[in-house]
């Protein structure tokens, strides 16, 4: 294997790791991936090749990101019948701050800066510094690049981003940064493959998962999108509650004694789709259920897309296409099948059959604005920064 690339992304229980290889004329391809799951608790490991072939299931006994790492070392040193030298490690980074617009290569000045970004991202960037710090230990000699899921958004204009905050405030970076900029920069670099008609116009991508977003895109730039200064702005999410009146908040404290940290699991583990359907933050669970709490989580999972589609439309001045992507937007039609109903009024229409089959276009030819479907590959957006910036260095 000609120098590979190990991309990590590192949850508060999990961590994903994919290894890409380097050909000669420096492009990647993936050659596997996988996650250790459950870390601390049942921690399970979990490979498939690049065709989602099962290479490995099995029990590992993870306690933290450390021990996770070591054993992801040395199932590929038992995969591949030697030590895999892994000298490229690539981390995706929730928080880049007003400070990192870039790709950047790990040191010490840089893990402090992240260090002071963990209480805007707190369920997600200690967990990757310490798959960072992890890796500096097993690998010592590994060079290691951080990509930021903000960076993406550092186009949009000082109007998008600021809050009606007295202006000290602003200055000292409380304004709007956006997430999921890695999964947003891969869909605009996919459209010259999968749909070259789309490149150059105006689009919102639909990020729908356990964390979702909308981001306006105009000429592959962000224009505007619905997550702020941290991620559980916008929409309702899996366990995240999205916009929310401030005043809620001061009732919560003033009223109700709330401390800070239990208004802040409140609002991110306990909130969203959990919180209002009482059942479940998995999507398909909701879908298949017939509880009526169920039902009404769906209808404002689905009413909060369509309301912020129409405030990007307008920061946007218009809409040529929609892409739906992520875990409940690549696998879950009738998610897509409502957002496209209530979105009708912008000229989109459904193709049934293709949105059944997950497109790539689930709109009909008539349609005057129109509708697809493509999977996001953030890994492989990981790699790419990584082996830029190194080949570059």
């Amino acid at each position: 294997m000609q120098e590979p690339v190990l991309t990590i992304n590192a949850g508060s229980s999990s961590l994903k790791f994919s290894l890409f290889e380097t050909s000669d004329d420096r492009t990647l391809k993936l050659k596997l991936a996988g996650e250790v799951e459950e870390i601390g608790k049942a921690a399970h490991l979990k490979v498939t090749d690049d065709q989602r072939r099962a290479l490995a299931d099995e029990a590992t006994k993870a306690v933290n990101p450390h021990e996770a790492l070591a054993a992801v070392q040395d199932w590929l040193g038992s995969w591949s019948k030697q030590a895999v030298t892994i000298s490229a490690v690539g981390h995706r980074l929730v928080h880049g701050g007003e400070r990192y617009r870039l790709p950047v290569l790990v040191d010490q000045d840089v893990l402090r800066g992240l260090d002071e970004l963990i209480p805007l991202a707190p369920l997600h960037q200690p967990q990757q510094l310490d798959a960072i710090r992890a890796v500096a230990r097993l690998v010592p000699n590994a060079r290691q690049v951080a990509c930021f899921d903000t960076a993406f958004h550092a186009t949009q204009s000082a109007l998008a981003r600021n809050y009606g905050l007295p202006r000290k405030w602003t200055e000292r970076g409380l304004r709007g940064y956006g997430f999921h900029g890695l999964s947003y920069e891969y869909i605009v670099s996919a459209l010259p493959r999968i749909a070259p008609e789309l490149v150059g116009v105006r689009l919102v991508v639909a990020h729908l998962g356990n964390g979702a977003s909308l981001c306006a895109i105009a000429e592959g730039r962000s224009v505007a999108t619905t997550m702020g200064l941290t991620a559980l702005d916008g929409l309702v999410m899996g366990t995240r509650c999205g916009s929310i009146d401030p005043g809620v908040l001061l009732y919560l404290l003033q009223h109700e004694k709330m401390s800070p940290d239990e208004l802040q699991t409140l609002l991110y583990q306990q909130s969203g789709l959990l919180g209002v359907s009482g059942l479940s933050a998995d999507m398909r669970e909701l879908l298949d259920s017939r509880k009526p709490a169920a039902k009404e989580a769906v209808d404002l999972f689905i009413y909060r897309i369509t309301r912020e589609l129409a405030s990007l439309v307008g920061a946007m001045g218009g809409l040529d296409a929609v892409i739906f992507t992520g875990g409940i937007g690549e696998h879950a039609p009738p998610i897509r099948a409502q957002v496209v109903a209530g979105a009708r009024w912008l000229g989109l229409d459904l193709d049934e059959a293709a949105n059944a089959r997950a497109g790539p276009r689930i709109s009909p030819n008539g349609s005057k604005v129109s509708a697809w479907v493509i999977p996001t590959d953030e890994n492989l957006v990981v790699a790419r920064h990584t082996r830029w910036l190194l080949d570059k260095a």
